[in-house]
């Protein structure tokens, strides 16, 4: 539980009951669809991409809001969704390593409250195809298929609880061994001294060294891609919960203690990228990062805690504030993400799925529900 003083409880109280109005619409109005961005106000269907990395975002949305409310609704529609990612597994070429993005949110939430074999066969499988992408020469697990062999990237450390937690469910380490082993190694690749992030590293598949530095959806490869850094921030403090070590706890706080150096000055909105001249925000970063913020405070002593618990407060704020759209005549809620940054493009301005989710599993966080989802 949160110390959290009247006013932000009442915040957050408030805040939850328009998620609820919100989702408990949405849920109903979305129920055959697995949005990835709104057109118009309506969530558009990404199940028309079914093995799209950010499908298990609205299933999962839903769950957080099932496990907070009880309200039948949202289970009915997790699940349905739950279903149609079935068609996504039986295409493993198409799957890359964000399959615990696709299904442990998904899936794995639905077999951790009801213990469903399907459920539990769903999310084995995943695991499973998370574990094959692993190179035991380089010690790293590969994002994507074709010629890519050696291309590692920020964003699966946030895969990683899908290992972690399926070496629980079937008694056996070998699945956690795996993150622990790609855990440390990006470590070595893609943390840089001073806490900030490399997205995208080359290595060689036969020694797992360095061949390139790659710019990824960042700025160029110097720089530092805000959401980037919300994914090592969270990933490495959920390293740490799953598996004790203190190692990525320190590096969690290195990351996180860059990131809030970054957005003190800017109303606590991340930019896009932090090392870039680019002041268009991304507010999916900063709804990503609050969520690791919030699980650092618990994990650190108690004269650290409140720098990690206050910043996270002060962006979920900020992002409330000016991002959050409550009408009944737009789908989404946050408003404003950024898919990737380009030197000469954008795609900015956009309500992405997993900006609803982070913001609603943050405030969920706050409300006190222990139910950790990673």
């Amino acid at each position: 539980m949160y110390n959290l003083n009247d006013e932000t409880k009442k915040w957050v109280d408030e805040i939850w009951e328009k998620l609820d109005t919100k989702l408990s619409r949405t849920a109903v109005s979305s129920y055959d669809k697995i949005p990835y961005t709104t057109i118009d106000g309506v969530h558009d269907n990404a199940a028309e991409i079914i093995y799209r990395w950010t499908n298990g975002f609205w299933p999962g949305l839903m769950w957080l809001m099932y496990v907070g409310t009880k309200n039948e609704v949202y289970k009915k529609t997790a699940e349905h969704a739950e279903e149609m990612l079935d068609a996504a597994l039986a295409m493993p070429d198409k799957l890359s390593h964000d399959v615990g993005f696709m299904w442990h949110i998904s899936s794995g939430i639905n077999h951790r409250l009801f213990g469903g074999e399907k459920s539990k066969a769903r999310t084995t499988l995943a695991a499973t195809h998370l574990a094959s992408r692993f190179n035991i020469r380089g010690n790293y697990i590969r994002v994507w298929n074709g010629d890519r062999v050696g291309q590692v990237i920020i964003d699966c450390m946030m895969n990683l609880p899908l290992l972690y937690r399926e070496s629980e469910l079937i008694g056996d380490k070998r699945f956690y061994y795996i993150a622990e082993a790609h855990a440390d190694k990006t470590i070595q690749t893609h943390i840089r001294p001073d806490g900030s992030v490399r997205h995208i590293v080359d290595l060689d598949p036969a020694t797992g060294e360095i061949k390139e530095v790659l710019g990824g959806q960042g700025y160029s490869a110097d720089s530092a891609w805000s959401r980037g850094q919300a994914w090592a921030v969270y990933g490495y403090v959920l390293s740490y919960i799953h598996t004790g070590k203190q190692e990525y706890l320190d590096v969690a706080k290195r990351v996180a203690n860059y990131f809030i150096a970054n957005v003190c000055d800017t109303g606590y909105i991340p930019r896009v990228d932090f090392k870039s001249p680019c002041t268009e925000p991304d507010t999916t970063a900063g709804a990503a990062a609050a969520c690791g913020l919030l699980e650092i405070s618990k994990c650190v002593p108690d004269d650290e805690k409140p720098m990690y618990f206050n910043a996270a407060i002060r962006m979920l704020k900020a992002l409330e504030e000016k991002y959050c759209d409550w009408s009944d005549t737009e789908d989404s809620i946050l408003q404003y993400g950024v898919e990737r940054y380009f030197p000469d493009e954008r795609r900015k301005g956009l309500p992405i799925i997993y900006g609803d989710y982070y913001f609603a599993e943050a405030i969920y966080k706050l409300k006190g529900f222990d139910m950790l989802f990673w």
